[in-house]
């Protein structure tokens, strides 16, 4: 009996470590599943039956030349980048203004003058006819967004951490005040009052005239992009991966939703500025998709993944056989034109470099820079094919008055006429930017 007893207790002892064993072995596939669902790529979903209002035939400009406006970033209060302006590729260099510091951001444009400021944090006014310079103002020591106008003043956020509004006819400065954080967030007016984000999250609005707080907003990561306006509302994306409504009125929350994407970072982050239309919000995100949600009440519509990181704002206008289309690209190297209602990709483009910057649509063609070969690239929306480039640009690089296109470089502005024979234009080669990025 006692050694049936010792042999039990040793088969007891012998069967334990095999238990111990399964549970280890259970457990670490329970870790290693919960790590793959934390960290890997979620799969594209498109629900093209979310809320989304078809748009009649593309507006044109009420002016254009010397008395067209181009206000803010991204055009529109919608902030899409779109121009229906029957003007494209070839084109011919008429002029060059040497900034000198990196110009991270497109201009504004303003009955015939444009507004932009470097990194350095000054701000300068260049006729548009002929590229000369009218005046320049210092506001900060570090800047990365474009001004807004409105009603004849200028609104600079600066990485100073200050907002500045200039007269914009001289330059004079009207007021200014300090922020709680650095801002790169490029401003919005709306009603007399100026709406961006900052680095610490917080959401001001302004009153435009002397600079008060009309109310804070505190996000839960940094604002970097601009505030895109719509139907009373704002919308912004954050670096806690979430994209925010607002009513513009009093900074109540109207909606607020995250991603979740984790196939690069954490949590993904948006570095982008919305894009609306059609009810629907589009921007990029760091963990590689690009999102549409109903603006409505920000149910997601669709999203698609791409090879890496989405820094890039949207343009959105007609596409392919006028077919709704957001024009995005990203750091995978790759520019896409995405179906607006159902997230399909309609065509891609296999850029020369990474893309940061955003896209601007004029008429039938999208403008393009990118990080690597800065080169501004433009491509048929037809088609994806490309119809013309040059030599200069890094992030966002054109806008045009109906007329005339401009383009960004690395500390350069420049103006193109379209042309009827094909003459190559001249550009200067930069050797300042190297390998900065």
């Amino acid at each position: 009996m006692r050694s049936v007893f010792l042999d039990s207790s040793r088969r007891r002892r012998r069967r334990w470590p095999r238990f111990a064993l399964a549970a280890i072995v259970l457990g670490a596939g329970v870790a290693v599943g919960a790590y793959f669902a934390f960290f890997q790529k979620p799969g594209n979903v498109s629900h093209p039956n979310a809320e989304f209002t078809a748009s009649g035939p593309p507006k044109k400009p009420k002016a254009v030349g010397d008395t067209f406006k181009w206000p803010i970033y991204g055009y529109t209060k919608q902030r899409t980048r779109y121009l229906n302006a029957n003007i494209g590729p070839p084109f011919k260099q008429i002029w060059e203004y040497q900034a000198g510091p990196l110009i991270e951001v497109q201009p504004i444009l303003i009955d015939g003058v444009l507004y932009f400021s470097p990194n350095d944090g000054t701000v300068f006014a260049i006729r548009a006819k002929d590229g000369k310079e009218l005046w320049r103002e210092k506001v900060g020591s570090l800047n990365a967004s474009t001004p807004a106008w409105d009603h004849g003043r200028l609104f600079v956020v600066t990485m100073s951490s200050n907002v500045t509004a200039l007269r914009a006819k001289d330059g004079k400065r009207l007021w200014g005040r300090g922020l709680s954080a650095p801002s790169e967030s490029s401003p919005i007016v709306i009603d007399n009052v100026v709406y961006f984000g900052s680095q610490d999250g917080t959401v001001y609005a302004l009153r435009a005239g002397d600079g008060s707080t009309v109310w804070t907003y505190h996000a839960g990561g940094s604002v970097k992009g601009g505030l895109a306006y719509n139907k009373g509302n704002l919308y912004f994306g954050d670096y806690s991966g979430n994209v925010t409504a607002l009513r513009a009125s009093d900074g109540s929350r109207v909606w607020s939703t995250g991603t979740n994407g984790r196939a690069f970072q954490q949590s993904g982050e948006f570095y982008s500025t919305p894009a609306i239309d059609h009810d629907r919000v589009f921007l990029g995100n760091t963990d590689g998709f690009v999102y549409s949600f109903t603006a409505r009440d920000g149910q997601l519509a669709w999203r698609h993944g791409t090879g890496a990181y989405v820094y890039s704002s949207a343009a959105v206008g007609p596409g392919p056989n006028g077919t709704p289309t957001v024009f995005i690209g990203g750091y995978d190297r790759t520019f896409y034109a995405f179906d607006a209602r159902s997230g399909n990709v309609l065509w891609a483009y296999s850029a020369p470099g990474r893309i940061s910057g955003a896209p601007t649509l004029i008429g039938r063609v999208v403008y393009f820079a990118d990080l690597d070969t800065k080169t501004t690239t433009a491509l048929d929306v037809q088609t994806g094919k490309q119809v013309w480039s040059f030599n200069a640009g890094i992030f966002n690089p054109a806008i045009s008055d109906g007329k005339r296109l401009y383009l960004t470089g690395f500390g350069r502005e420049f103006a193109f006429d379209p042309q009827t024979t094909k003459q190559k234009p001249k550009s200067k080669t930069n050797v300042a930017f190297q390998k900065y990025f």
